[in-house]
């Protein structure tokens, strides 16, 4: 019998139907490809508050997903609903400036240490472009660096060396392959990209040695989140910073995962290396759509006097930057990170001396705000090559359980952990945990 978090037995009945219906006038039923995977079932929702989140058959989940980390300190803050509906009763978007929108940016001056200007945009896909168009003007070079497996959007000239169906299909690791992440794209996008593995520093010092007169920006994640949540060597974003000064490369950090999750300034102050341009994005807005593209006075004065175009009609709209102003008060006031450290850390603790009572192969990696769990032999996985190591069916069977028993994770297998988490939450997560890897561990020996 599976339960809900309340001890509920669980039913699924309207999700079932609302499927259907939602296949017959949404391309595949949802909004977005990261949708589309249920535990098994598809999955709607009707609401959520702090730590919770309801389905429409009324069944509650522990919520570890914080839809995809936006919501760091938890679904319906008080604080921030009201914020928004007091700015809402202003207006929605002027189409010009306000008061509020200046302040917003110079809270930004003060906490982000690259942020000498910003500008404000709708999500973290469209920012990155922000970033690269002005990497390319100011450098006038046409190609960036990327690593395999860093996820920044899913627009065109970024959509490559995402994920691979296998570890031969990257090709040889000294000059991996770009593989396209989708059909539909021109040729021309891959000749924009030079891919390499992640913290192999000696690597990128060949690679930019070899296109110094190509490469506009090297852009990376700080924290490798998207795949595996693997954190970056001692040195090596160091190393980056050094590298760029060198060849006159633009160093960007996506923090759209990281900003304002790991350190209130971001992962550049949390590791002490200054990009020169980062982008911004989920956690700052409590989920209202806001992203910031922060940067070094020389670089964004491009983008202030007009040579380098950024635009968008929805950009800084007034009820998006009072979620922003909220959200950044009580980060401030409460000091929430070492909570979401204190939360996490004891969570991934936890999960590891389970599985090793269990003799399970559980990998437990990543900072504490957010962290990845999955199923692999291997004692350090420090690239994108190491993840296909990982046992998917095991991985696969872990969300899944979990998911039955009422807690909720994504199904890659990420934690977010937010400011309503409380000791009780991580108690029963843990209590769930030990279940499903019992199951998992009889299943294995069966």
């Amino acid at each position: 019998m599976d339960l809900s978090v309340d001890g509920t037995v669980r039913t699924n009945d309207k999700r079932l139907e609302l499927d259907q219906r939602a296949r017959r006038c949404l391309a595949g039923g949802v909004s977005s490809e990261f949708r589309k995977y249920g535990y098994p079932d598809p999955m709607f929702y009707s609401r959520a508050e702090g730590s919770r989140i309801y389905d429409v058959d009324g069944n509650a989940y522990l919520d570890f997903s914080l839809s995809q980390g936006p919501l760091i300190l938890g679904h319906s803050r008080s604080e921030i609903l009201d914020a928004v509906t007091e700015a809402s009763r202003q207006g929605q978007l002027y189409a010009g400036q306000f008061l509020e929108e200046i302040e917003l940016a110079e809270t930004i001056q003060e906490l982000v240490p690259c942020a000498e200007m910003v500008r404000f945009g709708l999500d973290g896909s469209t920012t990155v472009q922000t970033a690269l168009r002005l990497a390319r003007a100011v450098t006038g070079r046409p190609k960036y660096l990327r690593f395999e497996g860093h996820y920044h959007g899913w627009l065109d000239n970024v959509a490559m060396g995402i994920s691979a169906p296998s570890v031969d299909a990257l090709g040889i690791r000294e000059a991996p392959t770009p593989l396209p992440w989708t059909q539909g794209l021109p040729q021309s996008v891959l000749d924009e990209v030079v891919v390499v593995p992640w913290n192999d520093l000696d690597l990128v010092e060949r690679v930019l040695a070899h296109h110094s007169d190509e490469i506009a920006a090297i852009i990376t994640e700080p924290i490798m989140c998207n795949s595996g949540c693997i954190m970056p060597e001692p040195g090596f974003l160091q190393g980056l910073r050094s590298l760029a000064d060198r060849y006159g490369v633009v160093l960007i950090f996506d923090e759209v995962i990281t900003g304002f999750r790991i350190d209130i300034g971001g992962a550049q102050k949390y590791f002490g290396v200054t990009p020169d341009l980062a982008i911004f994005a989920k956690a700052v807005a409590s989920g209202y759509p806001l992203s910031i593209l922060a940067g070094k006075s020389d670089l964004m004065g491009w983008i202030a006097d007009g040579r380098v175009i950024h635009a968008g009609t929805l950009n800084a709209s007034v009820p998006s930057v009072a979620a922003a102003r909220a959200t950044l008060a009580i980060m401030s006031e409460e000091n929430i990170h070492q909570h979401l450290f204190d939360k996490g850390n004891h969570l991934m603790q936890g999960l590891r001396e389970t599985a090793s009572e269990l003799a399970l192969p559980l990998h437990v990696q990543g900072p504490g705000p957010m962290f990845y769990t999955g199923f692999t032999k291997r004692t350090i996985v420090s690239e994108y090559r190491h993840v296909f190591e990982y046992e998917s069916e095991l991985g696969t069977s872990f969300v899944q359980g979990m998911h039955r028993r009422g807690v909720r994770i994504l199904t890659r297998g990420l934690w977010y952990i937010s400011a309503a988490h409380t000791d009780q939450d991580i108690a029963f997560a843990l209590n769930v945990a030990t279940d499903t890897l019992t199951e998992i561990a009889a299943a294995r020996v069966n």
